[in-house]
């Protein structure tokens, strides 16, 4: 018979050991989010995954804040985080960096997820588009690879936060697990 896990149970990392923990060669790069809900909630996620690091760019809401917070229950102080004023800027770092750049986007090029296969070893940024525009063309220009999540309902998006969730379990299955 199944039963839920006492919070005992969980074998939580402490903010001290997550800080210290191996993590997922992977930075999620938020190009101008607006709701610090969306913001704290992929803070959440990243936590989850052990992910390196949140970039947050241009008008993206920047911890600490009481609305981060509420979403992010705590993760954006274990999630290493900067800020940056373009999104072009954080790209270029990572660039430097030697990370590959992959945009969340429809786009005419762009690859299904399911279909996207990163190289093991490979360190990846996930830029995240604004909620109303989406990854902005610029950087969409500078991405070496587009990905989008197959749709068939009426609607043409998810919202952001629920995307990267989505778009973070399939590479943490594929770099990770598998």
């Amino acid at each position: 018979m199944n039963r839920k896990l006492r919070l005992t149970e969980l074998n939580r990392l402490s903010v001290a050991a997550y800080k210290e923990a191996d993590k997922t060669p992977l930075v999620v790069v938020l190009d101008n989010i607006r709701s610090m809900h969306n913001v704290g909630a992929v803070f959440r996620t990243a936590d989850a995954f052990c992910l390196e690091a949140v970039y947050l760019c241009g008008i993206t809401p920047k911890p600490p804040h009481r609305e981060i917070r509420k979403t992010a229950i705590g993760a954006e102080e274990s999630v290493h985080w900067k800020t940056f004023e373009t999104t072009l800027d954080a790209v270029n770092v990572l660039r430097e960096d030697g990370y590959t750049v992959l945009a969340v986007e429809q786009a005419v090029q762009a690859t299904a997820l399911h279909a996207y296969f990163p190289e093991k070893g490979n360190k990846l940024a996930l830029v995240m588009g604004n909620e109303v525009e989406g990854v902005a063309q610029a950087v969409v220009d500078v991405a070496d690879v587009c990905i989008e999540i197959p749709q068939y309902g009426t609607k043409h998006s998810l919202n952001v936060s629920v995307c990267t969730g989505v778009v973070l379990w399939d590479l943490f299955r594929k770099l990770v697990l598998e």
